[in-house]
């Protein structure tokens, strides 16, 4: 499966089907637009009806469980569009009935539950640690346990990722476990698909689970046969179609690669060459990504295989996998030696637990001395953005980076926006120059770090699928911390005036910030 140069890519995809995907999908927000105001412009009850639908859903969206800011949103655009507002947020909800999927994903977290502890729980151990509260919501509450036995190694940058995966993948024996929001095909790709294509005639297990809307302008449509045809497992995760519904918005954004149980790696960076600097996207991408190996690999295994199998059930009627079987130590214990204490993570959007901003919330509010964040966008709700506030405003050094160059610049702009209060408040903020900074990364106080896929906006936590791992007194914290505070060298530290050059600038921002939680 060798791949063409990226500029012929992109003209490939103006040719694919999913281009009249999207073209169907303008085509029916137009007709229902068009409708709306036929309607209204010769039927004058009909306008009083939609002013009617209009008032009525917006009492509803005000009182329904949610994030004030996504409420707030949609009421912004009803006010700008009366006619017509409630009756486009009705065609776009009443869609999306996730009752099934719901069910679904409760059935499989009660059936995967049992099994993602399979030793000896060390959360005790913790008890004394400012952490402890942190690892309890996790593992008595979301059912995330801590594990020992764990080696973790951390990666500052694609390139040595890239390298410590391939020797990996050549030592997998039993089963191969890919999930990412984006497969590009290219020289990253090339070199992992040919481990998996040998392993796979091997006879190992291979699965890759993909996003759909994630590859959608990097993926030919036969994608998924031709790894089938490699004797690899394919899934493709809610493939995109034409059709207006907020389960459009449910990605799945996590980026998890298992061996064997025993290894696994996680954390921003996706398949494709950009994120190794095989060329330059928006300059050097600077990333992050950490390697568990040991028990805690198998927390990462659990959460693909309980993902995989839930989107099993949806097509048929299979059976589902029995999970004991892929447990790397049936037959004895885990001999790696304890590096610290692992906890690996997921959230799903359609449980609304928000488990990613909870993480991070709860790493502000333990941290005495400094809090150093990693992010590439920077669009807040009101709970996030206080703690981040306050932890400052008591004495705690926190900083921020985000990208200088920006792969979104509307997105770069709203980010910007959010500079001026959290500087007020003591924030520091800084830019990336060299590129763009894709890490997603916390660290506080020596003890306490969190490496992951989960951006600082709406979209990663509140309307992705997300994972990470959180590390207490382990050895790599140091070395996120360093990795942050070498990153700065290479960096400009925003002030108040940077932030506001002109009022036009400003309002600009302000309006733009209304419209953030669609972004």
């Amino acid at each position: 499966m060798k791949t063409g140069t990226a500029k012929k890519r992109h003209v490939r995809f103006l040719s694919r089907s999913r281009f009249f995907v999207v073209t169907l999908l303008l085509l029916q927000i137009a007709f229902i637009v068009v409708l709306l105001i036929f309607s209204t412009f010769y039927f004058s009850y009909a306008s009083i009806g939609l002013y009617i639908i209009s008032f009525v859903v917006c009492i509803h969206i005000f009182n329904k469980t949610g994030k004030m800011a996504f409420k707030l949103t949609w009421v912004f655009i009803i006010l700008m569009f009366p006619v017509f507002g409630g009756c486009f947020y009705l065609i776009f909800y009443i869609q999306s009935n996730p009752r099934k999927y719901r069910r679904l994903i409760q059935k499989f977290r009660q059936l995967c539950r049992p099994f993602f502890l399979l030793s000896n729980d060390v959360l005790p151990l913790l008890k004394d640690q400012p952490c402890y509260t942190l690892a309890r919501y996790l593992q008595n509450h979301v059912h995330y346990p801590v594990y020992a036995n764990t080696y973790a190694e951390y990666f500052n940058g694609g390139e040595a990722y890239h390298k410590r995966l391939l020797e990996e993948l050549q030592k997998a024996e039993h089963y191969i476990f890919i999930e990412s929001f984006i497969i590009e095909e290219g020289i990253m790709f090339d070199s992992i698909f040919e481990i998996l294509t040998a392993k796979a005639q091997a006879g190992l297990t291979v699965r890759v689970l993909y996003d759909d809307l994630g590859c959608f302008a990097t993926l030919p449509d036969d994608f998924s046969t031709n790894l089938i045809k490699n004797g690899i497992e394919c899934i493709v995760f809610n493939p995109f179609k034409p059709v207006l519904s907020s389960l459009q918005n449910n990605r799945d954004h996590r980026k998890i690669i298992a061996i064997d149980g025993k290894t696994v790696f996680t954390g921003g960076i996706n398949i494709g060459d950009e994120y190794i600097n095989i060329y330059e996207k928006y300059g050097y991408w600077k990333d992050s990504a950490i390697m568990l190996t040991g028990e805690g690999a198998w927390s990462l295994t659990m959460i693909f295989l309980r993902l995989w199998n839930l989107e099993i059930s949806l097509r048929s009627n299979a059976a589902h996998d029995d999970f004991a079987a892929f447990y790397p130590w049936n037959t004895g214990s885990c001999v790696i030696q304890n590096d610290g204490f692992v906890q690996p993570y997921a959230e799903s959007p359609i449980t609304r637990e928000y488990v990613c901003e909870n993480v991070y919330i709860h790493i502000l509010n333990i941290a005495k001395d400094y809090v150093y964040i990693n992010t590439p966008y920077l669009i807040l709700d009101e709970t996030l953005m206080s703690s981040l506030m306050l932890a400052a405003k008591s004495g705690v050094d926190v900083r921020i980076m985000t990208p200088h160059i920006p792969d979104k610049p509307f997105v770069h702009l709203v980010t910007r926006s959010y500079y001026r209060l959290l500087i007020k408040a003591g924030v520091r903020i800084y830019e990336y120059s060299k590129g763009f900074n894709h890490s997603k990364t916390f660290v506080s106080d020596d003890a306490v770090a969190s490496v992951g896929t989960a951006n600082l906006d709406f979209r990663s936590l509140c309307l992705h699928y997300e994972c990470g791992v959180c590390i207490y007194r382990n050895s790599q914290v140091a070395k996120i911390k360093a990795d942050f505070l070498a990153t700065i060298e290479h960096s400009k530290e925003f002030t108040l005036k940077d932030c506001a050059p002109n009022a036009v600038h400003v309002f600009l921002q302000d309006l733009l910030r209304i419209f953030a939680p669609l972004m």
